[in-house]
């Protein structure tokens, strides 16, 4: 079955950067969207990055871009998230996910946690002032 285990977080001062890990395995790891969404205490969870794995586009949500880069490793079946220039408003669980592209659509389709059947089990991320 799909599994997906991250890794990574930890806690940093502002200004400083993270990079996370998503092992993906119990499945293709090529032509799916992959994710990241992060969720603070009592706020909602929100997809921070995504890109089609097996090189396909990535895509940021606007209060990541150009701090925050999406990449993946076919060869280990990995996804990452480096994270920099680190605020205390980054401070969340993060969670990678995955699911099949939609009929006829793009990855960056994909927005809503409901949109992804498979999750893992989170990283906390702590970013101090």
């Amino acid at each position: 079955q799909v599994q997906l285990v991250e890794s990574g977080g930890g806690s940093v001062q502002a200004g400083g950067s993270l990079k996370l890990s998503c092992l993906a395995s119990g499945y293709d790891f090529t032509g799916y969207c992959m994710a990241w969404f992060r969720q603070a205490p009592g706020q909602a969870r929100e997809k921070v990055a995504g890109l089609t794995t097996g090189g396909g586009s990535t895509h940021y949500a606007g209060s990541v871009k150009g701090r925050f880069t999406i990449s993946e490793d076919v060869a280990k079946n990995t996804l990452y998230l480096q994270m920099d220039s680190l605020k205390p408003e980054d401070t969340a669980l993060y969670y990678c996910a995955v699911d099949r592209p939609p009929y006829g659509g793009a990855c960056e389709h994909l927005s809503q946690p409901s949109d992804f059947g498979h999750w893992g089990q989170g990283t906390q991320v702590t970013v101090s002032s």
